[in-house]
């Protein structure tokens, strides 16, 4: 039986000391978690099951009312079944199993949307006063799109009613695109997963859950399929691919720009309060990167100009749409100065979203940085350094007179045991982190693990 194995190489360029100076190389490798079965076993949600069995029914009596034109059936059994199908619609009142009177309560239940707030908060707090939704800190978990339609999601659901979180980062083009890829014009997808999932949506917003739509932007192995036009091109004039074998889209072309755009907007249009652009760059490693590839750049942009220019357009389509922007970036461009070759420069990509989330995973730093020497082994420290540089990176924009989006992190909350020395990552890890972030002043933050499994956080 084949599995399907999901990659996420997040990895940061790791700062490596070298003389009197230092300098940015990519990370040299990818953590991997197993998912659960690509092709998972169908399910069928209680609208199909419905119109399924009214098919059915209708099949069936249709084939009663032909065979009694033709003779074949006694008028004492057409008697007998319509007796019987009187009685059962007598049957109304009959006890609800749970998951049916879930539903109607479901479907009763006024929506609120505002995201959830701490247990003890949520029972004292029913006045009119309380805050709207966005205006508390979000603090999320990630969730595959595979646990999103699996039973799983009901043990992360009760993870956030017993806990401080509030908030789901889903990802919206990863086994199932809720829209159709190209050169199709985009639209609704209409395929069985996009519907229940768009179902799983409206239950958890009835839930107060905030919800983040996750879209991996220009490495999309699925949209370099279905348009390899759009792909970064090798010099021979091939389809690039990095070292895992993944083609990139290319960021240079406006064209490529219009179904992320797209995507983000549906998802907005379903319910989700926020977009999150990820892998919103160039792929990693500049030097090897320019030596092997042709790139299509007529604007004759640099790499941080378009990004800033793509997040630019996607913010203003999805502020249109009445949702919030998000963009995940490395660590370390919290620290650097520059772009580090891949087009993410704190200072324009702050200036064009709503929020920045840096992925400050303590196990993605070099040793030796700000003077540790294991950052595995002290979460608390490297979180508390990065958002220090975080910081002062926006109050550098602020005294320049420009906006600058809130941070919120993503920590770590899996194990690197690739990584010499490690530690085990459990609940004490990721409140250290937490607590580091707080301490700084930011108080909103996302915890990422590739499978979805998460530690008991305690209440």
């Amino acid at each position: 039986m084949m599995r399907y194995i999901r990659m996420r190489t997040p990895a940061q360029p790791r700062l490596i000391r070298r003389g009197d100076g230092a300098v940015a190389r990519p990370l040299l490798y990818v953590f991997f978690s197993q998912l659960p079965l690509h092709c998972q076993k169908f399910q069928l949600n209680t609208e199909m099951m419905s119109a399924y069995t009214n098919h059915t029914l209708m099949a069936k009596t249709g084939g009663l009312v032909m065979r009694w034109k033709a003779g074949k059936i006694r008028p004492m059994f057409v008697i007998l079944l319509v007796l019987t199908l009187l009685g059962g619609a007598g049957c109304s009142d009959l006890p609800a199993t749970e998951r049916e009177r879930e539903q109607e309560q479901d479907a009763m239940a006024p929506t609120d949307n505002r995201p959830r707030e701490m247990p003890a908060a949520v029972a004292e707090s029913n006045s009119s006063s309380a805050r709207l939704k966005g205006q508390l800190p979000i603090r999320g978990i990630y969730v595959t799109s595979n646990v999103a339609r699996s039973k799983r999601l009901e043990q992360l659901v009760e993870l956030i009613e017993r806990t401080e979180l509030n908030a789901m980062v889903i990802d919206v083009n990863g086994s199932s695109s809720l829209i159709t890829l190209p050169p199709s014009s985009p639209s609704p997808s209409n395929n069985s997963s996009a519907a229940f999932f768009r179902q799983t949506v409206k239950r958890l917003k009835n839930k107060r859950i905030y919800l983040i739509a996750r879209i991996v932007t220009f490495k999309n192995p699925s949209l370099v399929k279905s348009m390899p036009a759009w792909a970064l091109r090798s010099k021979g004039g091939s389809v690039w691919r990095d070292r895992g074998g993944e083609g990139w889209i290319d960021p240079y072309r406006e064209e490529t720009w219009a179904y992320p755009i797209a995507l983000a907007r549906e998802a907005i249009r379903i319910g989700f309060d926020e977009v999150q652009f990820d892998y919103v760059r160039f792929p990693e490693n500049q030097v090897k990167v320019d030596r092997e590839v042709s790139f299509h750049n007529p604007n004759n942009w640099s790499r941080d100009e378009a990004i800033k220019k793509f997040l630019r357009k996607a913010a203003a389509e999805v502020h249109r749409s009445g949702g919030k922007v998000s963009a995940d970036v490395f660590g370390l461009i919290g620290t650097a100065s520059t772009d580090m070759g891949i087009g993410q420069r704190w200072s324009t990509i702050a200036g064009e979203v709503d929020v920045i989330s840096p992925m400050v995973y303590p196990s993605h730093y070099s040793s030796g940085i700000w003077g540790i020497r294991a950052p595995d082994l002290n979460a608390g420290a490297i979180v508390s350094h990065a958002m220090k540089d975080a910081n002062r990176q926006n109050e550098r924009l602020r005294q320049n007179g420009r906006r600058a989006a809130e941070i919120r992190p993503w920590l770590q909350s899996f194990t690197a045991s690739w990584v010499h020395p490690h530690q085990a990552y459990g609940a004490a890890q990721v409140r250290e982190q937490i607590r580091a972030a707080s301490r700084e002043g930011v108080h909103g933050y996302l915890l990422w693990n590739a499978s979805s499994r998460y530690p008991n956080l305690g209440s």
